[in-house]
């Protein structure tokens, strides 16, 4: 029997759940399956024998190696979740242990339904922005194809309820980072739980957590890769307790909805567009923006990439051009609830950038014999890489790029796979970003930085998915039972380490220097004679702190502020000091100046140093600014022996310029690991990056895990040490 202190604490739980893709999809089922309650071992023999009439090998599994408490849900226990990567590479009967990790919530489900009902958490409130994509439906298993272009959020809801129809689900199709969604709202629930695919919005979770002093279990996965960890206020470190520089992931299901990054117009071009055009045309390619009117959507898609053989290929690049940059976005604006708090975006047709016919300018393409070696640029006269291509520009390259492969590569089209070395398709992809790029009102990029974007995909695993979501749980019930001696950060490895998938290490304690949880000031230099306040706003505020509706204060003047509430003259006295240099502002913003920068949404306040200085290093600081000081405590000791409270050493300044990895079509972050540490997925838009093209094992590795130069789900594998492990 559970304990009544179990019981009580999970029956009248409310839990916040943010995100509904990968995770979410797992861990909204996991819950619902799931009855929350420790299973002695009168009740695990009761259930290997049920199971053993199914599966007597799992049941075999289970005698041979006294597994005794496992939960009903077939989700191992805290104290069980480090042994199962210790046995499951001794003998081939555990590897059924393993399965059952995954899929063993199931299972019972099957078996034993109905069953929970009365020791579920009542309510379950979540929060996504997403629409579901054809690309998701591989591992979001809650989504069908008909749910294409619907609210993530609701449509998990529903499908839930077909069969835990007793549980209140209430879903928010919206941003985590609306003003609705503020400290009082969080203060409602007993325990959120984190299934995030960017920085931006994990940081602003992790501070309305801390404002609203409620626990916070975040979560994250890229590939093989995944961590869990929980995080409570006063008791272990916040989610930003370690450095994470700038976001070298990004999210991306809205890709083909809402893109907010030229990142997101890159995996566009390339896996959507270039893929439809000269890929395998029996693959789904879910290219259309999506409106509320699925049947509109795509009738007008039919013949639109279809070439007759027979028609004009500059008359069909333009009406290629036409349905992607003008009917389809026309299209998507017809959904005015998804533009509710957006910039619309603008459709462009090709008659209005190019009216005119195009006369081949420096037209040497037909004088080679070397078909690899055809380029739109040298067709138009482009010489250099590095020039950003105007929206005429990038029209013509897009034309020219799909006539050459008509004509010169017409053999290989519906075989083609994006190449970053085959320089037509580089070009293709570059012209197509830049143009939707236009539309989306997003700053254009070279076929330099654009080729460098277009780099390494490391796919989504709905395994891993499934093991994070169970391990979220086993963390959640912890945390309502308040046994903070059990709490664990555990990371999946992909390689075993010390015959372990599963490593889990106690959490750390609140970092002294954590700008966010411990109030550590800042330092940042910079040149306050040519730095703008908005650089400084855009580059640090925004950028690297995370706010959203900054306020940001000089002694007791105040320089800049946003919110609805302003009358017209305060908005235009701030609009005005943004294009002021820092030493010309109101007061004055020089060498010692103290400014305190706040977030009331976020209920978030830090001090910033300001150092002046004159030069910076343009290839390392490209931003001209260094912010610092966001950097642990040295460990203490207690009883002799050093604290693992706040890991290994990190970075003393947070690097200014991101670079890039996509995962998918479903994005992760990464942050720095170094031997042991480990911090993954969730940012692999952050930090330093684990390299995702080799198979790096980060716990038998005492190497520094390579960075990449150049996230759905997402995985933030934080500074974990193979030497801390020895609390698990």
């Amino acid at each position: 029997m559970a304990s009544l202190q179990h019981s009580q604490a999970i029956k009248g739980a409310k839990v916040l759940m943010v995100g509904a893709g990968g995770i979410g999809c797992e861990l909204l089922k996991t819950l619902a399956l799931s009855d929350f309650q420790d299973i002695h071992i009168d009740v695990i023999d009761w259930v290997t024998y049920k199971v053993a009439n199914v599966f007597p090998w799992l049941s075999g599994a289970l005698e041979v190696k006294g597994f005794a408490q496992l939960n009903a849900g077939c989700l191992l226990t805290c104290e069980m979740v480090g042994m199962i990567g210790n046995v499951v590479m001794r003998c081939w009967d555990c590897f059924y242990i393993w399965l059952s990790l995954l899929f063993g919530v199931t299972i019972v489900a099957w078996w034993w339904p109905g069953a929970y009902d009365e020791r579920l958490p009542k309510k379950v409130v979540m929060i996504d922005m997403d629409t579901i994509e054809v690309s998701n439906l591989n591992r979001q298993f809650l989504f069908r194809q008909s749910h294409v272009g619907q609210s993530k959020a609701k449509v998990a809801r529903d499908a839930v309820l077909r069969f835990r129809p007793h549980i209140s689900i209430t879903p928010y199709h919206a941003n985590a980072k609306d003003s609705n969604f503020n400290v009082d709202f969080f203060k409602q629930f007993n325990v959120v739980l984190n299934g995030l695919d960017n920085l931006d919005a994990r940081r602003h979770v992790n501070r309305l957590c801390l404002a609203a002093e409620v626990p916070l279990v975040e979560s994250g996965t890229t590939g093989f890769l995944g961590q869990v960890t929980v995080h409570v206020k006063g008791k272990t470190e916040c989610y930003e307790c370690q450095p994470k520089p700038a976001p070298k992931t990004y999210p991306v299901c809205t890709i083909t909805s809402t893109p907010s990054k030229f990142v997101h117009c890159v995996v566009w071009a390339k896996d959507l567009l270039f893929a439809k055009l000269f890929g395998d045309k029996n693959q789904d390619n879910d290219l259309n923006v999506r409106s509320n009117d699925a049947a509109r959507s795509s009738e007008h898609a039919g013949d639109a990439f279809e070439w007759s053989g027979n028609e004009d290929l500059e008359q069909y690049g333009r009406g290629v051009y036409d349905h992607v940059f003008g009917y389809n976005i026309e299209l998507a604006l017809s959904n005015e609830e998804t533009w509710k708090n957006r910039n619309k975006p603008r459709p462009i047709y090709c008659r209005d950038v190019l009216p005119d016919r195009m006369t081949q300018q420096n037209g040497n393409v037909d004088k080679t014999d070397d078909l690899s070696s055809a380029s739109a640029m040298a067709s138009l006269g482009l010489k250099n890489p590095q020039d950003i291509w105007c929206l005429m520009e990038n029209t013509k390259v897009f034309i020219e790029a799909l006539k050459l492969f008509f004509t010169k590569r017409r053999k290989e089209i519906g075989n083609l796979s994006f190449d970053k070395d085959d320089q037509l398709a580089v070009e293709f992809v570059t012209a197509a970003a830049n143009i939707r790029a236009a539309s989306f009102n997003i700053p254009l990029h070279s076929l330099f930085e654009a080729k460098g974007i277009a780099g390494n995909i490391v796919h989504a695993v709905a395994t891993t998915n499934a093991i994070v979501a169970g391990l979220i749980v086993i963390e959640a019930i912890k945390v309502l039972k308040k046994d903070t001696e059990s709490y664990r950060m555990t990371y999946c490895l992909e390689h075993p380490s010390k015959k372990m998938l599963l490593m889990p290490v106690e959490p750390f304690e609140p970092n002294k220097s954590c700008c966010v949880c411990s109030k550590t000031p800042l330092s940042l230099e910079i040149n306050t004679h040519r730095s703008k306040l908005r650089d400084f706003v855009e580059k640090i505020v925004k950028a690297k702190l995370g706010m959203n509706s900054p306020l940001i204060m000089h002694a007791t003047a105040l320089l800049y502020e946003v919110g609805d509430d302003l009358e017209e003259n305060e908005i235009a006295n701030y609009t005005a000091n943004l294009e002021k240099v820092l030493s010309e502002l109101p007061p004055p913003v020089t060498d010692g100046t103290v400014l305190t920068v706040e977030d009331l949404q976020q209920e978030f306040t830090c001090n910033i140093h300001i150092k002046h200085r004159e030069e910076f290093d343009e290839e390392k600081e490209p931003d001209g600014m260094v912010l610092s000081g966001w950097t642990q405590a040295p460990p203490e000791k207690k009883d002799g022996k050093t604290s693992i409270g706040n890991g290994a050493s990190t970075s003393k300044s947070i690097p200014t310029k991101p670079g890039i990895t996509e995962i998918d079509i479903e994005v992760k972050e990464i942050s720095d690991v170094s031997p042991g540490t480990k911090r993954k997925l969730s940012e692999f838009s952050d930090g330093s990056t684990l390299d995702q093209s080799s198979d790096v094992d980060v716990t038998r590795n005492n190497k520094k895990t390579q960075k990449h130069d150049e996230d759905d789900d997402l995985v933030m594998l934080d500074h974990w040490d193979s030497n801390m492990s020895k609390k698990h």
